[in-house]
């Protein structure tokens, strides 16, 4: 009976992480190209009953066989196995505004961190005290020959990513990078990720790998409120089951330790 309560419980902890990941979801449906996260759980091995009685191993001509009949299997709980990122394109949102930028593709910008190059999908830019086309955050959007720097917000982009002034000259292009495994990229927050190990380094996307660029548009989230919000109810109901689980356990313990004392 202690075992029900461990698998009960596991069961209570893993549909609270995907609570909270569809929460993080929910919170960021109006952030400008968030990608939603998703909460994987894997069960531990199952455990194989069998009768205690006439246990043992019978043998004759053909061999051995086991003649303790099998019960059944027993699942021994769930545990939170990763959470990982759907980098799937969100829908676009026109703005007319200069500085905002959005990818059609894979790929993201490059912006410049305090930590080093971060990477984002958010291209809602502006431009700086400094004329450095910057995030909302503050951090400056990357060109291939560096910082942005731009006299006004009278210039252009093309699909390509070069950045063109009202009198048609070249400025810079802008930074998009692709990596060899996207989904292993780690989040830090303000719609930015980091590359890892396992991800690889960042490299600049060319030909087919580049993304378009599209001007005076934004990217949005690509979080689905209703399929979120139905997510969320089966998590709920999932965690009163496992809830219903150990209240269950709870009383044929308190039922066992009763009649015990009795006994005695």
């Amino acid at each position: 009976m202690i075992r029900g309560w461990y698998i009960g419980s596991s069961g209570m902890n893993a549909q609270q992480n995907r609570l909270d990941t569809i929460s993080n979801n929910l919170a960021n449906v109006d952030t400008a190209g968030f990608k939603r996260d998703v909460s994987v759980s894997k069960s531990f091995p199952e455990l194989l009953l069998r009768r205690t009685e006439a246990d043992g191993v019978m043998k004759n001509q053909f061999g051995s066989y086991d003649v303790a009949p099998v019960i059944g299997k027993l699942g021994l709980g769930v545990e939170t196995n990763e959470n990982f990122t759907e980098f799937e394109q969100g829908s676009f949102r026109i703005t007319d505004m200069s500085t905002d930028c959005a990818l059609g593709g894979e790929g993201f910008f490059t912006v410049q961190t305090p930590n080093g190059e971060r990477y984002t999908r958010n291209g809602n830019f502006h431009l700086g005290k400094e004329g450095i086309l910057e995030t909302k955050d503050g951090y400056p959007v990357l060109g291939e020959k560096g910082i942005i720097h731009l006299d006004d917000d009278k210039f252009q982009i093309n699909e390509d990513g070069i950045i063109l002034t009202k009198d048609g000259e070249v400025v810079d292009r802008m930074k998009v990078v692709r990596f060899d495994n996207e989904r292993y990229l780690k989040k830090m927050g303000n719609s930015m990720w980091y590359s890892t190990n396992i991800s690889g380094d960042a490299y600049i996307a060319e030909g087919k790998e580049r993304p378009r660029i599209l001007q005076g548009t934004m990217e949005t989230s690509n979080v689905n409120v209703v399929n979120e919000m139905v997510k969320m109810i089966e998590v709920n109901r999932a965690y009163e089951a496992s809830q219903k689980t150990i209240q269950s356990e709870d009383s044929m313990m308190g039922t066992l330790w009763n009649k015990v004392a009795l006994a005695r």
